[in-house]
């Protein structure tokens, strides 16, 4: 189960739709070896694309040895889809690195709504976890 709370959902909502129609994406780390989301870092989509999410590579090096430094770990991975339902696509799922990360995705598909969603990828499996907004 992800526990997130507010302020951090708020955000990725609120960065899922600044970035729309592109893809948004980031990361909420927490202390090394925890399970508690605490830092939001919003992170740009070098590939502004409407279908695809990259890290800029610079920028990645830059906010992963800022949490090594910090002594903390990539809790949460998201990024939006912006046409299609919360749910990681093959690419999605090829490219998670991170067994022990929530990966969470935010739909902007529909203007009024927001599907937010949170999965654990383990050897290419999906496994969908609910998500308690504290």
């Amino acid at each position: 189960m992800l526990r997130i709370d507010r302020t951090h959902y708020e955000a990725i909502v609120a960065h899922a739709r600044r970035d729309h129609p592109d893809e948004a994406c980031g990361v909420i780390a927490g202390p090394e070896g925890s399970d508690r989301p605490e830092r939001h870092i919003p992170m740009v989509n070098a590939a502004r694309s409407p279908t695809f999410y990259e890290f800029d590579a610079a920028e990645q090096i830059k906010v992963w040895n800022e949490m090594f430094d910090r002594d903390e770990d990539p809790v949460v991975i998201y990024h939006s889809h912006t046409a299609t339902e919360a749910y990681p696509s093959r690419t999605d799922v090829s490219i998670a690195g991170y067994p022990e990360a929530h990966y969470v995705l935010a739909s902007t598909r529909d203007p009024e709504t927001i599907e937010f969603r949170s999965f654990r990828i383990v050897d290419g499996e999906v496994t969908e976890e609910p998500v308690e907004i504290l």
